[in-house]
C-alpha cells in the first residue's frame, strides 16, 4: 500500500496532464468551430446547396469532436477520483487493522503483567506459609493493581476510543460513493464479495458480523440469498 502511495503523485500528475491537453484540443475545435460559423454565415448567400450541406456537416462533426474530449475528460476524472478512493480505502482498512493489533497488545501486556504479579504473590505466600507453619490473609490492599504501559496509556486511549460511529458523523463528501448494507461511505476495516456480479461488491465488517477477514471465499447476505434461490 506505501509503495502505490508513492507512485500516486505521479499517476495524479500524468492524469491531471491528459485532462490540461483534452482542455485544449477542446478550446481549438471552438475556436474552429467559430470560423467555421462565421464563414458560414459570411458566404450563405453564395453557395450552393450541396455547399451550404457540406459546411454544416463540418461544424457538426467539429461540435461531435468537442463531445468527445468533454466525455473522455470527465471519464479522466472519473478514474482519478476511483484511483484516489481506493488508497483512502486501503488506508483505513490499514488503519484499523492498526487499531486492532494496538488494541490486542495492549491487552496483552495488562494480561502478562497481572498475571505476573499474581504468580510472584502466590510464591511468595507459599514461601511465608511453609515457613514455621505460619500464614497471612492478604489483605485489599496487597492486591497487585494492574499496570499500564509506561507512556502508553493515554495514546492507546486516544486511538482505540474511534469508533465507525465517528466517522458516519463527519461531514461527508456528497460525490463520494457509498457502499454496505448501510449505504455508507468507506471508512474502517472492509472486505469485498466474492461475486463478480455483486451490485454492492464491498461491506464494512461491523455490518456483517465479522471481526477477522474469513478463509477463502467470502459472500455477501444478499449474494447467498441469491444462491440459495437458483439452488
Amino acid at each position: 500500500c506505501v509503495a502505490g502511495i508513492e507512485n500516486l503523485p505521479c499517476e495524479l500528475q500524468r492524469n491531471f496532464q491528459l485532462m490540461r491537453e483534452l482542455d485544449q484540443r477542446t478550446e481549438d475545435k471552438k475556436a474552429e468551430i467559430d470560423s467555421l460559423a462565421a464563414e458560414y454565415i459570411e458566404s450563405v448567400k453564395n453557395m450552393l446547396p450541396e455547399q451550404r450541406v457540406e459546411h454544416l456537416k463540418k461544424i457538426q462533426n467539429a461540435y461531435s469532436k468537442c463531445k468527445e474530449y468533454s466525455d473522455d475528460k470527465v471519464q479522466l476524472a472519473m478514474q482519478t477520483y476511483e484511483m484516489v478512493d481506493k488508497h483512502i480505502r486501503r488506508l483505513d482498512a490499514d488503519l484499523a487493522r492498526f487499531e486492532a493489533d494496538l488494541k490486542d497488545k495492549l491487552e496483552g501486556s495488562d494480561f502478562e503483567n497481572s498475571g505476573s504479579q499474581n504468580l510472584k504473590k502466590g510464591r511468595s505466600q507459599k514461601d511465608k506459609r511453609g515457613s514455621r507453619g505460619r500464614g497471612r490473609r492478604t489483605s485489599e490492599e496487597d492486591t497487585p493493581k494492574k499496570k499500564k504501559l509506561k507512556g502508553g496509556s493515554e495514546f492507546a486511549d486516544t486511538i482505540l476510543s474511534v469508533h465507525p460511529s465517528d466517522v458516519l458523523d463527519m461531514p461527508v463528501d456528497p460525490n463520494e460513493p457509498t457502499y454496505c448494507l448501510c449505504h455508507q461511505v468507506s471508512y474502517g476495516e472492509m472486505i469485498g464479495c466474492d461475486n463478480p456480479d455483486c451490485p454492492i461488491e464491498w461491506f464494512h465488517f461491523a455490518c456483517v458480523d465479522l471481526t477477522t477477514k474469513p478463509k477463502g471465499k467470502w459472500f455477501c447476505p444478499r449474494c447467498v440469498q441469491e444462491r440459495k434461490k437458483k439452488k
